[in-house]
């Protein structure tokens, strides 16, 4: 590290070219578990175009998370933290999202957070996108915004979570390596 900081080059471009590699092993990763779901049965219902923007809008959501984690990465002190600091936050938003059970099935107080969860949102416009069921009864979705424009929010989370955590991570850059 204490090359490229040496070297006359944007303090961003270590930080973007990590989270470009990520994105490229993300986009690796996505085609190996596709082709298994493929398969093992899963298909796509909603056509082809439906399905590119599906992959689109996981992958943009999978980059603005690795935004997050380099911004992890660099608070902590060694890997381990690192990884498991990584997944402290990730498991609890991910358990209060609609990714594992309907939002209307938790508790009254938990539903307002879990609708207006990025993870909500994205897994919802994904399998609409894909024709897939959502796990609600058909007419069940609840009528807040997030639910009915899932794509829209999704896209907007990404792009909120980018323009938060990656001039967070430069700075975060920053302070470490000056």
């Amino acid at each position: 590290m204490d090359r490229f900081r040496s070297l006359p080059m944007a303090r961003s471009a270590v930080l973007l070219g990590r989270t470009v590699a990520d994105w490229i092993q993300n986009l690796l990763v996505l085609a190996i578990m596709a082709l298994c779901g493929v398969a093992v049965g899963w298909r796509i219902h909603n056509g082809f175009p439906k399905a590119v923007l599906a992959f689109a809008l996981l992958m943009l959501f999978a980059y603005a998370m690795s935004w997050i984690g380099a911004l992890i990465g660099l608070s902590v002190s060694t890997p381990e933290t690192a990884n498991t600091a990584g997944f402290i936050w990730l498991f609890p938003v991910t358990f209060v999202s609609n990714a594992f059970v309907p939002t209307t099935s938790l508790p009254g107080w938990l539903q307002p957070i879990a609708e207006w969860n990025p993870i909500s949102s994205t897994v919802l416009a994904l399998r609409q996108l894909f024709g897939n069921p959502t796990g609600y009864a058909p007419g069940a979705i609840p009528d807040v915004f997030p639910m009915r424009e899932p794509v829209l929010v999704s896209f907007l989370w990404s792009l909120v979570i980018l323009a938060v955590f990656v001039p967070l991570s430069v700075r975060k850059y920053r302070s470490v390596s000056a």
